[in-house]
């Protein structure tokens, strides 16, 4: 071959190479995932979603590509979050916010697959038509996280048995999904009272913790909510420094300090969402995948929280408990 032609076969070869390989990216599905946490906090439950993705053979950067969208707690950024991935022609949104995320995927779009992960009944809000053939083009995984509550309420009346008045932080942002009224019951019934304190910013925690006093509580349920959830270090904090015993939706907060908490297992939850996005992938239709209902439950103590406390904690809980913190 003459040294011209093959300069000419080279530099034919650089030009056809990047070609191909725009061409193998843009072949690359991508999954836009929607989350109401932020980066630093959700590096368990992102490891969970691609282990999901895993067991189907996705492996992101290998033969996938995924777009965050983190929303910090900002509920009201999820429609453009939505929007913006739809007009990104993503081959899958995996709504991993909560109800209000999943709610404005699906009014987004009714053409491009859904993967939610919520904890409300998504038959109830009108995201799916059964649980068992959600028709339409979306799917995933509830968990009834207000169902807990009584049961939190529970552990919380064993653990603290003098405290007559628990207090309940929530979310003012999503309280229309939170049944109150039925946690007020429940807690009428174990003659305990249920003020509720609310709080939807940093200054909002602080203030909702100062009030406690006002309100005479003796004890804290904190409600499931992904902003508390990404505030979790100072709502921990907040309560060593009020004294309060407090459980809470979520066993990264007991890990980090916090005296109990019962909750779902949200790494396996994800995981279930990733697995059932990799599924959509290869072909399956969401109408056709059953919306799982995990039954997978923590419930987790920190013995040297307690004791900080001044709290025995009864043999009776340390027997139930999944695992305990010393």
């Amino acid at each position: 071959m003459q040294r011209r032609e093959l300069i000419a076969l080279l530099g034919g070869a650089g030009v056809a190479w990047p070609l191909a390989a725009r061409a193998q990216q843009k072949a690359m599905p991508v999954i836009g995932f929607i989350s109401g946490r932020s980066l630093g906090d959700n590096a368990l439950l992102m490891a969970a979603f691609r282990g999901g993705l895993g067991e189907v053979g996705y492996v992101e950067g290998q033969n996938l590509a995924i777009d965050y969208r983190w929303a910090e707690g900002h509920y009201d950024q999820f429609p453009a979050m939505a929007a913006d991935l739809v007009a990104r022609k993503v081959d899958v949104i995996a709504a991993g916010g909560g109800t209000t995320a999943a709610l404005a995927a699906k009014k987004a779009t009714s053409t491009i697959p859904i993967v939610f992960f919520t904890g409300v009944d998504p038959v109830a809000i009108g995201l799916v038509s059964s649980l068992a053939r959600p028709g339409g083009n979306l799917t995933g995984v509830t968990v009834e996280l207000d169902e807990l509550t009584p049961k939190r309420l529970e552990l919380l009346t064993e653990l603290v048995p003098q405290a007559k008045v628990i207090a309940l932080l929530v979310n003012p942002t999503r309280a229309s999904e939170l049944d109150i009224s039925g946690m007020l019951a429940d807690a009428r019934g174990k003659g305990v009272q249920l003020p509720i304190v609310k709080a939807a910013t940093e200054g909002g925690i602080d203030a909702a913790f100062a009030a406690l006093g006002d309100r005479r509580a003796q004890a804290l349920i904190v409600a499931s909510d992904p902003f508390f959830a990404g505030r979790r270090e100072q709502i921990v904090a907040l309560a060593a420094r009020y004294a309060v015993p407090a459980i809470f939706p979520d066993r990264e907060f007991t890990v980090s300090g916090g005296l109990i908490s019962y909750a779902p297992s949200f790494t396996a939850a994800l995981r279930l969402v990733g697995a059932y996005a990799g599924k959509i992938l290869k072909g399956a239709k969401p109408a056709d995948l059953p919306v799982q209902q995990p039954t997978t439950f923590e419930l987790v103590i920190n013995l040297k929280t307690a004791k900080a406390l001044g709290l025995a904690v009864p043999q009776v809980l340390l027997a139930q408990a999944d695992e305990v913190i010393e």
